[in-house]
């Protein structure tokens, strides 16, 4: 099993419980790590349709969390998490969510979910 990975991207989306958090968007950090057993297969043909598209699922992404509002990081994770698996041909996703600046001293809070695709 092989790894396509998107690190650090920043996605902005309103995300929070606080009545300020509902309104005004903030920068999340996503690490993204997709197991593919297609990757062999796009090694042999050099062809972006044997493989996980990590332009199209990050452009996915930025597109379906503009438009929303979630209370929770966890619940983000898991809405990401489910997109994925069930938009690219892989066999399970491990996602990092990171919300810079959120607790004084720190340089980031987060979650990490782990979800296979037959879940």
């Amino acid at each position: 099993m092989d790894i396509v990975f998107i690190e650090d991207l920043r996605i902005e989306t309103r995300v929070g419980f606080h009545p300020w958090e509902k309104v005004a968007p903030q920068t999340l950090m996503l690490d993204i790590h997709m197991g593919s057993s297609s990757t062999a297969s796009a090694a042999k043909s050099d062809d972006i349709r044997d493989t996980v598209d990590y332009a199209a699922a990050a452009s996915l992404l930025r597109a379906e969390l503009s438009e929303r509002h979630f209370n929770l990081l966890e619940a983000i994770a898991e809405f990401v998490a489910t997109r994925i698996l069930e938009t690219f041909a892989v066999q399970w996703v491990r996602l990092s969510i990171a919300k810079p600046g959120a607790l004084p001293n720190a340089r980031r809070v987060g979650v990490t979910i782990e979800r296979p695709a037959d879940e």
